[in-house]
This record gives C-alpha cells, structure tokens and sequence, in this order.
C-alpha cells in the first residue's frame, strides 16, 4: 500500500512534503443527510487544483473524507447485528493483498486482549478498474471491521478501539485511517474525481452525516502511499509543521511520564507507544499527539489549542486569564509550529484554526438554512448569495467551531474563555513560574588579558572574528554584513582544524513551505522559553509548570551564575543544578573523547537521579592535559542520550561555552536542545577588546553595552535563523534539528546527531579530535613557549589573506582572469584555469574531488557541440539594476546577447528603453518577493522568466538595497521612492505552498505564452523533492543554486552557514527527478561559484544541462575582490 522507494543515492523518503486543499460542510441542525456528504464531495471536486497526479493522469496524490458514522446505512448493509449507534466503533483497515486473512485473524486476537469484541467484518466495494496503473499497484484489501465492548460508548469507547488500533498497526503492520465510534474515514492515492466512485458507498442515499471534512492532496513526489493520504482520525492539515522532528523527539522523551486511568491501566500505556508512527508524515504525528491529548481528557479544541497556541507572548492587550492558559500549557508543550489551515472534527464539533502567522488560506460561508462551509478559497460550493447570513476568512491563531449539539458557531473568544476559566491558570503560573531577573546577583568576575587570550587559543578563535565577527555585534546589535558569496573549503576539506559548528549548515523554508517575514511578522515571534522539568502530559496540576521563565536564548556570565546556584539556599529543591565538566583528556585521541561523552551521559543520568533539575554543561577549566570538548557534541550526545532513556523532559538544558561566537553557533546548540547559551568567552573577549580599546571603543569606557549589544544581536540573529525556516518561536525551534550536516560520518551523526540528513560522510570522532588538539596545541605548546610573531591566528575565513584560509578568487587568480579576458590572450586564461582548477582539485570544493575517468578513445572537435552553441547554455546571475551600477548591468546584458546566451535582470526590473533594445536587453526577467519593476510590459518582453524563491547568498531571506543606492533613476525602474531603503520579504506573499506556486506559474504563462517560467532553489537536503513538485506545478526550468555562489549583500551567518554545495542539490534533484519519471519534463540548471570549463563538465555530469555565472562575469568587469 506504501510504494515509496528506500533512502537510496541522494534521495530520502523523509525529505518529502505535501500542500493541499481543504474544506469542511456543516449543518447546524445536526441532521444528518446524505446531501450534505454531496454537497462535501462536490467541495472536494472543486478543490482539484490545489491537488495533483503524478506521471500518470489516474493516479492522484490522495484524496479523502471523514463523517460521523452513517448508523442508518450500515445496519443495512453489514450483514449483522449492530448495537445501538454509538456503541459500537468502525473504521476501514487497509489489509495486505497476500496474507489477508492472517491479518484479521490477529486483529482479531488483539481485540479480544483489549477486551474488545469483533462483531464482524464487512467488504468494502471499490472500483479499481478507474484507477491508473501506479495506484493500482499498490491498492491495498480494504475491509471494515466492527468492534463494541458490549458497555462502553462514544468517546470511551474510541480509547479501548485507540489501544487496538495502536497495536495492530504496530504488530500486524496493517492500516486503519480510522476506528473510532464517532467518525469514519473513506481516502487513497485517487484524484477529487475518483474519491465517490471509487468507494460506492459515498453514492448511496442512505451514507447521512451533519459533518463532513475533506482534503485534496498535493505531495512533491509520484510514489504511491495510500496512508499518506488524508483526512486523518481527526484532522485534514494544510501546511507544513517545520519543526516535526524536534515534536517527536519530545513526545518520545515524555511517553517515560505519561499516565492515564483513561486507558486502563497507567502501567500498560506501553502498549500503545510510541505515540508518533516512525516515518509518517509530519500531519500524522500531528493527528497521532492531538489523538492522544483528546482522548486523555482534553476537549478537542483545547487539545488543538496546545498544539498551535496563537500568538501570546507579545500581545499586551490579551486578558490575563487567556495569557495564563497559554503561559501554562508551553511549559508543557512545545508549539507545532510552521504554516498551518488545520480542520478537525470529534464527530458532533467540526472546526479549523489556523498557524499563529495566517500563512494558510481559509474562508467560510454559513447560509440562513444553518448550512456552514469552510475552504481552501472562494468558490468551493455554489451558494446562493440571498441565502448567506455570515461570511469571513480564517484570522491568525484564532478559532472558528461548529457545534452540532449546540446547534451553533461557537466564537474564539468564548471558546478561550471557557478554557481559561477550566483551571486556575494564573495563580499556578504565579506560583510556579520564575522570573530570571527575580533571582539573587551573584559576583561578576574580570579576567585578565592573558587568560582570555589563552583561552581564545584553546577555541580557535582568530584575529578576523574579533575584528569582523564580534566587535561589529558588541558595537551595533547587530550581525555584520558581507557580500560575493563565500568561496573558502567547506570544514570537511579545510586543512585547518575547524569547529564543529563549521561541519552544519541551516535548512530553510522554499516552496512548500514560506520563511517567515521577522521584520513585518515580529510580534507573532518569541524569544522566550521555561527552563525546567516537564510533568504528566495527561495530568496537569499546578506543579506541572513549575519553571524559570528565560526571556532570551542567550545569557551573560552573571544570569548563569544565579542558575547555578539557584537552590544554593535549599530553598528552591524543585530547581537543583547540577553542573557537568565537558573537558577530555586530550592526549588520548577520539577514543578518549568517546569515553568521556559515555562518562557524561552517565553522570547526567546520575544528576537526575539526586533530584537535579537544571543541568549546566560546561567547558570551562580547560588546562595542559584537558581539552573542551566542543560544545555542540556534548549537547546533542545529552540530548539525544535522555531522550533515549526517556528522562529528557525532567531536565533542562544549559550550555556554557567557550567555543561560541557567531548567531550559528548559538543556533545549533538551541536546536540541539540547549534552553539557553552562555557564551562566555565571547563575552570576556568583547569586555577585553573595549578595556583595551583594541577593535571596539565605548563612549564610557565599559563593556557593559557591548556586552548586552552581543547578547542582543546572537538572540536577534537566532529569530532570523529561526524565520528562514518558518519557526516563530524558540520554544518550537529548541531540539527541531533543522540543520544538515556536510561530511561528517554516518556513524557518528547517528549516534550523536540522530535525524540528522549527512550526504556523503566523512568526519568522525577521530578528526574532531585531533582538531580539538590541535587548537588545544596553541594554547598549551609542546615546548611551553608560545609563538612570538602573533597571539591569535589571522583567519582569512571571511577575506583572503596570505596566512590565512585558502580562497579560489585569490589575488594571483583575479589577475589572470582580468589580463586573460582584457587582453584576448587564450594561454593566460588557461592559466586562469589551472590556478582554480589545482585549487579546487586541492580540496577545496566538493567537484575537486572528481576524477575524469574513460576508457573511450578521444574524438575529433568536430564531432563535439561547437562553442557557439555550448554558450547558449551559459548566463549570468541574477543581479539587481541598483545592487550593480547601469553601465554593470548593460555590460553583462550585452556581452551574453552578443554571445548568444542569456543575461538576468535580478529582482530590479528593467529600464523600460531597454526592453526594446535586442542589443541591451536581459533575457531573463526576474519577479522576486518584492514584485520591483515587475509590470506586464517586463513580462512580456521576457525569452525566460524565473521566480527567484530563494538565493544563494541568504536562503530564506530577501534582498535589500539601502537607501543611499535608491538613486531616482532606480527608484523609477523599481517603481519606488528615491532615497529610501527596499527590502524585498523573504516570502512571496502569494506563495505559501507548492499549489500556490503551480497558481503564479499558470498566470506567468498566460502573461507570456512563449517564455519558459524558471524557479530559483538554493541546495539544501531534500531540494530534488522540492524540485519534483516544481515540475510537477509545470514550470520549464528548475536552478539548484549553491550556497557559495550569491553576489547579494548578506548577513555572514547566512553567507557561511545556509544552504549546501551545488554538487549535493543538483545530484539530489537528477536523481528524485528520474526516480519520479519527471526528469524529461524540466531543465535542470545551477549555478554557484562556477570558474572553469572543468565546473561546467561536472555540473553537466551530475545532471546540469544550464549554467550559470555570477562572480566571474563581476571580476571580468572590473570587481577585484579583495
């Protein structure tokens, strides 16, 4: 029934996504009809568009829907005696095709240890014959079953068929999309079209309900998944839920606390684990937690309420009672956070809410005669405009429900007002809750020049970090600024020992999902997080948020000092740290370092076992036979070790290190679980630089300000991390592991970064030691006598510098490429070539360490594609008419028409007396985020026109043009003010899913029928899957941009940090692509850093058939680099 291929290559299963359409129909009355189940299906068909098929027109992405059980209808057709409604619970099982009748007899067997008995079994009729060969492939027996406990009814009885479905699909490996005594499921890999005469009983008369939700699925893939499609047991989901993988990472850590009389026994809750089915998909873990808190007591809409909490944090005017629900229940729960329309249904209410930012459309009629109907958009059913009495749209984390039982719209606010008044939320969180700054000072502490410096050696820090790095952050608030992309080695090939941090690179939201807008969308972000153990999911009371409020990730020297010593007077027992020493001894290799992390989680769970609460990981005390052991191994082996043993949500975590510097760093230590950062070298070193007045000045003369500036910028840079993939709250991003690692280890990222995407291994303990030693080596000689010439390294991460790290545009390399191409002289550029093409074969790119091999005999030139046609592949980047002078931008718009290739305008427009000028004019047309100069008259004098979702210099985010480069006559392209600052949104505001995408797509062709429509990625793990689902909204080419490449200005975390190499993406992207036979329907292009004949090759081999070129065109014209 699952045909999705094995992780094979560069694909992974898990890397899949999925958008949809949803909508539910409603009757006030409460009576059930079978009218209203067509009137649903009807919405379903008219939400075709926001599915898909795959390869073959019959074989749709799912479709399904869920209604209250038709009682009238199946005792009709069941065969058997029923009991009264209510009283007995049905639900379709997806049986395996050989071995059907071992199945149910085992089902069977389950049902009667759960103290269940089967009633019977009934054949659902289908009609397979409609479906297309992939489908059909893998349809599975479809068989209803019929289950009572001969007392129980309703939602009672659900719980007791819950713990049977639980098991049965855990030890039978069969499917129920529901069994429940409420509601009933009927979906599958079929169209909108197919879903009614697939299954007949949708068609009879006596199939009634006064509910019912319906979904239209479209997945980035064309592998067949009957479960993947929806509805689930209780929701149908639009969106995206970006942090899944932290969500089931708790929600394994807590099923250790769970317990509930609700299910039986609380020491056989076993039975039903683990709560979130490994490899479903992100909505059905979504429904499989909400499931869980329904049935242990919650009502439904307050169950959905802890999963996707509005906006609190910042909303001063909301009424205490309110704030203190939501206050309470995130020190339990993290949000599920990430785009979301989620519709639910128990069976009597039926309501949708949406993600605390809106990014999902929803709309809703409800007509005089009490009929209500909710959708994706307008038009799903033909309505009367006489009879509608209310008509609205979905609002940001608020509400809307249905009551059948009622017979009424329930609004939000009664709705949070009842929840809130349930308990006495605010005294708890009073009593439970502690303020930081509430807790006692404790003494700061200076230290000398020499020991900071010493201890800089230790961490590796260089003279450029202090310089570029944190006396610009100490100074403005702010990270710094860079451009031209970044063409250093990657840490995997650095000959340098690097930090693991290096070894990471952030994800980011494209397509399927949109990054957040941290500027216009502040007030919906939080900063904020608890700090302490978690209770009984299932039992709240008033200790359960017992809990230090910290308002910011990051913390000085002094705030971690109060933690530590928080119960130093006994008084706050509740609250005990226990601090862990992260020091090795560094003469004893990996080994050594191996052990010690064993040592570790041993002593942490010992800690817990003493009562502690709080533990603190330290790297402090280093000395000549002790090295740190890097911050962000020792955090995620804890992490993962407690969440292993299940213990770890009775602690939290707090991370005191010397080897953080930069917003990445910080980044990677919260999304490893830390619940705040201490990084206090960085700290010292800034108060070091404004007492020396090396680097950095203050007015006063103190650091203090400098200090709070770093703090400020590393939380301030956590939130636009966060953003690019979507995630609004550090609550939400702590432990969702959004990163991929770039060649580390299978091995070792499994057992310490487990979930982690690593593509093509590399790195493991033994060289992450020697490159701790290394560093360790500086600080504390062999010879005991220090180098003289200079204290810190030079770096030349950032710029090239002669000592420092190595860089492809070196002076020697520039020069060469402007002599060759200003002189016309061929052996110079051949030069040119041999330079770059040694550096990168030195290991200084991933493409370095490819090696033409061929046993074929070479053929004559002629036979090959001549030059004048391989150029044809050729062009340039997108850059921007205002970020590049006019006489830059004309310049690289006439050279690739003269060649026959094509130039791009970026994201500025077009001066409009070019558009007509075949020797000036750009082929390429850019619509961007910000839409500048983007007009019908740019569109239809466009060959190419490309949608730029994301860039190489800062995926995730967009572009920006200061002020003071807002001359009036790009003001006037752009169609903007002269002197002010643009700033393009990381998200189009139109594209929040693959639908919406495939909808631009469509207009663009209908603007401009002749060009081909583009869509702009940046490499990231699970780009080819993305790609897939652009081809399958019909765009012509798909660029996988590297994150090297990007002339943009840049935040340097981003230009260092987010994204992967060309190499990974682009071999990802041919291979899902052919694996989902769209290869033929898309070209493939990339670009990033691309210098010579021998990248183009390569490119071509790993499936490029375009190629484009930025920072070379740039240098040729005059740009030196340096």
């Amino acid at each position: 029934m699952d045909a999705r291929p094995a992780a094979q290559g560069m694909y992974d299963p898990r890397n899949e996504h999925d958008a949809c359409g949803v909508g539910f129909v409603a009757t006030l009355t409460g009576e059930a009809s079978h009218t209203l189940v067509d009137q649903a299906l009807t919405v379903l068909r008219n939400l075709e568009h926001r599915g898909a098929t795959g390869s073959e027109p019959d074989s749709g992405d799912g479709a399904g829907i869920l209604s209250q059980v038709p009682d009238a209808f199946f005792r009709e057709v069941a065969g058997f005696e029923l009991p009264e409604a209510g009283a007995y619970a049905v639900g379709i099982a997806f049986l395996p095709v050989d071995g059907t009748e071992d199945a149910v007899s085992r089902i069977e067997t389950i049902a009667e240890e759960e103290g269940l008995t089967v009633l019977g079994w009934r054949e659902v009729p289908v009609a397979p014959q409609m479906l297309g060969a992939t489908a059909r492939s893998t349809m599975p027996v479809f068989r209803q079953v019929f289950v009572s406990d001969g007392t129980s009814q309703g939602i009672a009885l659900d719980r007791h068929a819950f713990a049977l479905r639980k098991r049965a699909e855990r030890e039978v490996g069969v499917y129920f999309p529901s069994l429940s005594a409420r509601t009933i499921v009927y979906k599958g890999m079929l169209t909108t079209g197919q879903l009614e005469p697939f299954f007949p009983d949708l068609s009879d008369r006596r199939f009634a309900s006064a509910i019912a939700l319906v979904h239209s699925r479209f997945s980035t893939n064309t592998f067949p998944s009957w479960p993947l499609a929806h509805p689930y047991r209780f929701v149908a989901h639009n969106g995206e839920i970006n942090t899944v993988k932290g969500n089931r990472n708790w929600m394994r850590a807590r099923e250790s606390q769970l317990a509930s009389d609700l299910f039986g026994s609380s020491a056989d809750l076993e039975r039903i684990f683990p709560i979130c089915t490994p490899d479903a998909s992100d909505s059905a873990s979504f429904d499989e937690v909400l499931e869980l808190l329904h049935l242990g007591g919650r009502s439904l809409p307050h169950s959905v309420l802890m999963m996707i909490p509005e906006a609190w944090e910042n909303h001063d005017s909301m009424q205490p009672d309110r704030r203190a629900f939501y206050q309470f229940h995130s020190t339990m729960m993290e949000p599920w956070d990430g785009p979301a329309c989620v519709t639910f249904t128990d069976g009597t209410q039926v309501g949708a809410v949406l993600d605390r930012n809106g990014l999902r459309p929803g709309r809703y009629w409800v007509t005089d005669d009490g009929l209500v109907v909710l959708g994706s958009e307008v038009g799903v059913l033909d309505i009367d405009p006489a009879k509608v009495v209310r008509k609205g749209r979905l609002q940001p984390g608020r509400m809307f429900l249905v009551d059948t039982a009622e017979h009424r719209i329930i609004e939000d606010d009664e709705i949070k007002a009842q929840l809130a008044a349930e308990q006495p939320y605010g005294e708890w969180v009073e009593a439970g809750e502690i303020e930081l700054s509430d807790l006692p000072e404790r003494e700061h502490i200076v230290h000398t020049h020499a020991s900071v410096t010493r201890r800089q050696q230790t961490f590796g820090y260089t003279e450029e970090e202090l310089r570029v790095i944190l006396a610009p952050m100490a100074k403005a608030g702010a990270e710094p600024i860079g451009s031209m992309g970044t063409d250093s080695p990657i840490a995997a090939l650095s000959e340098r020992p690097r930090l693991l941090f290096d070894y990471f690179t952030q994800l980011f939201a494209q397509v399927t999902n949109p990054p957040l807008d941290a500027i216009r969308e502040e007030l919906v972000t939080s900063l904020r997080s608890s700090l302490g153990p978690q209770g009984n999911l299932l039992d709240p009371t008033a200790a359960s948020c017992r809990s230090v409020l910290l308002p910011f990730p990051v913390i000085d020297n002094d705030e971690l000092a109060k933690l530590i010593h928080i119960n130093a007077d006994g008084d706050m027992p509740g609250f005990k740290a226990a601090t862990l020493s992260g020091l090795y001894r560094v003469h004893g290799g990996g080994d050594a370092l191996a052990a010690r992390i064993e040592e570790i989680c041993a002593e942490a769970d010992a800690a817990i076992e003493n009562g502690a609460r709080l533990i603190v990981l330290s790297d402090r005390h280093s000395d000549a036979e002790h090295a740190p052991i890097p911050s962000l191994l020792l955090t995620a082996a804890v992490h993962h070790h407690l969440i292993r043993t299940k213990q770890r949500t009775e602690v939290g975590l707090l991370v005191e290190a010397g080897d953080v510097r930069e917003v990445h760093h910080v980044a990677l230590l919260i999304g490893f679980g830390a619940a705040a950062v201490n990084p206090y070298l960085a700290m010292e070193s800034v108060e070091d630089l404004v007492r020396a007045g090396t680097f950095l000045q203050t007015d006063d003369g103190e650091p203090e300000q400098a200090i709070r500036n770093l703090i400020y910028a590393l939380g301030k840079g956590v939130l636009k991390v966060m953003s690019k993939m979507g995630i609004s709250t550090v609550a939400s991003y702590r432990g969702a592991q959004v990163f991929e690692a770039v060649g580390l280890d299978e091995e070792f990222v499994a057992k310490y970064f487990n979930g982690t995407a690593t593509k093509i291994g590399g790195v493991g303990i033994d060289v992450v030691a020697k490159e701790v030693a290394a560093r360790h080596a500086k600080a504390y000689p062999a010879s005991g006598i220090a180098p003289a010439h200079r204290a810190l390294e030079i770096g030349g991460e950032y710029q090239w510098r002669r000592e420092g790290e190595p860089h492809l545009f070196d002076p020697e390399t520039v020069f060469r490429l402007q002599h060759s191409t200003r002189s016309g002289t061929y052996e110079i550029f051949k030069k040119y070539t041999e330079r770059v093409n040694e550096q990168s074969e030195r290991l200084m790119t991933l493409r370095g360490l490819f090696g033409f091999k061929s046993d074929r005999q070479p053929i004559s030139l002629d036979e090959v594609e001549p030059v004048s046609e391989i150029v044809k592949r050729f062009s340039t980047g997108a850059m921007s008419y205002g970020s590049i002078s006019q006489e830059a931008h004309e310049t690289l718009a006439i050279a690739m028409n003269q060649l026959g290739g094509k130039s791009n305008t970026g994201e500025g427009g077009e001066d409009p007396e070019r558009l007509y000028d075949p020797a000036r004019r750009s082929s390429i047309k850019q619509v961007a985020s910000g839409r500048f100069g983007v007009t019908s008259e740019y569109l239809v004098n466009a060959d190419d026109i490309q949608i730029k979702m994301a860039q190489g210099a800062k995926p995730g985010e967009g572009g920006q043009l200061p002020g003071h480069k807002v001359y009036p006559w790009v003001a006037k392209t752009r169609h903007s003010t002269p002197g002010v600052g643009l700033i393009s949104p990381p998200p189009h505001h139109d594209i929040y899913s693959i639908e919406d995408l495939a909808q631009l797509i469509h207009d663009l062709k209908n603007a401009n029928p002749q060009a081909r429509i583009h869509v702009k990625l940046v490499s990231e793990v699970g780009v080819g899957t993305v790609a897939a689902g652009v081809s399958k909204a019909h765009a012509d080419v798909v660029l996988i941009s590297g994150h090297d490449g990007g002339t943009g200005a840049s935040p340097l975390t981003s230009l260092k940090h987010a994204g992967g190499p060309w190499e990974l993406g682009l071999a990802e992207t041919q291979q899902t692509l052919l694996l989902n036979g769209l290869r033929d329907r898309i070209v493939v292009q990339t670009d990033g850093q691309l210098k010579t004949g021998r990248d183009v090759v390569i490119a071509a081999l790993l499936g490029a058939e375009e190629f484009g070129f930025a920072t070379a065109p740039l240098v040729v014209s005059g740009c030196v680099m340096m």
